[in-house]
């Protein structure tokens, strides 16, 4: 599993270089800039990935019933254009397994807005105690009423990285299996003489950073600043791990794109899943 982490950072931190390109007509790629390729908006690229949207003009949608709606050169078209092809490293051979994948004729697949698997990351600033903090955010939808609602999944915070970490191997923090007999009065070893509470729980306890992030930020020592980046999770294609960054900059290959790309083999969706919640 650390081996699946590590080549899942080195493809995110890796470089490549490939020219940026425009969509013509459906199904061809061009370079002569007469299609607006930036997709400005995360919506857009739900709609350009499932070719929902026409290729000349964000604002004219298809719907089902419409000769273009889902077609397969369509989207073959948009999916070229919905990778970053400047600053990731996903090669061209993967890309096109990718595409194949989500346009094969027995079983093509398509994003869904309202439908579980996928996610953002939200990183933004806090202060804490008066000093500056970075968390990392995870949020997701829920049906909330007759619509839908962004929540907060969980929280990564470094302060609280290393609260919690139990002694290993030491034999002294524990209560004696006798301790009943006492009326439990040795649990002042637990609340009073030790520094780490937290090795008289059992075995498998997991901190809730989350509540405790809350109840920091209730008592006033937490307070919220700015957004400083946001990024997307999908594990909606089956086999298929994609992140998608946004990207501002010169040219046409800008906008929410495709910034990384795993082929999952078994147990790679739960390695990456722990990367990004930030469990070791």
């Amino acid at each position: 599993m650390r081996i699946v982490i590590l080549i899942f950072a080195i493809a995110i931190a890796s470089i490549s270089v490939v020219s940026g390109q425009g969509i013509g007509s459906p199904g061809t790629i061009k370079d002569d800039g007469k299609f607006a390729a930036s997709t400005k908006q995360l919506n857009q690229f739900f709609r350009r990935f499932n070719a929902e949207e026409s290729p000349t003009d964000g604002n004219v949608r298809y719907y089902p019933g419409d000769s273009a709606y889902h077609s397969i050169s369509l989207r073959k078209g948009f999916l070229q254009i919905l990778f970053d092809n400047q600053t990731t490293s996903v090669s061209q051979e993967l890309k096109t397994q990718f595409i194949n994948a989500v346009l094969s004729p027995d079983y093509p697949q398509y994003l869904n807005f309202h439908k579980e698997g996928w996610y953002a990351e939200v990183q933004a600033d806090f202060t804490f105690k008066g000093k500056r903090e970075s968390a990392t955010l995870i949020l997701k939808l829920q049906a909330e009423g007759l619509g839908y609602e962004w929540i907060i999944d969980d929280v990564s915070f470094p302060p609280f990285k290393n609260i919690f970490n139990k002694p290993v191997g030491d034999g002294k923090d524990f209560l004696h299996p006798l301790s009943h007999e006492l009326g439990f009065m040795n649990l002042r070893r637990a609340f009073q003489d030790s520094d780490s509470p937290e090795a008289y729980t059992k075995t498998t306890f997991k901190p809730d950073y989350l509540t405790l992030f809350l109840y920091e930020m209730k008592q006033n020592n937490i307070r919220y600043q700015t957004v400083t980046d946001v990024k997307f999770h999908f594990f909606q294609i089956d086999g298929w791990y994609f992140e998608v960054n946004q990207f501002n900059r010169p040219g046409m290959n800008t906008g929410w794109l495709i910034a990384n790309l795993v082929k999952l083999n078994p147990g790679d969706k739960e390695t990456i899943q722990k990367y990004i919640y930030d469990q070791d």
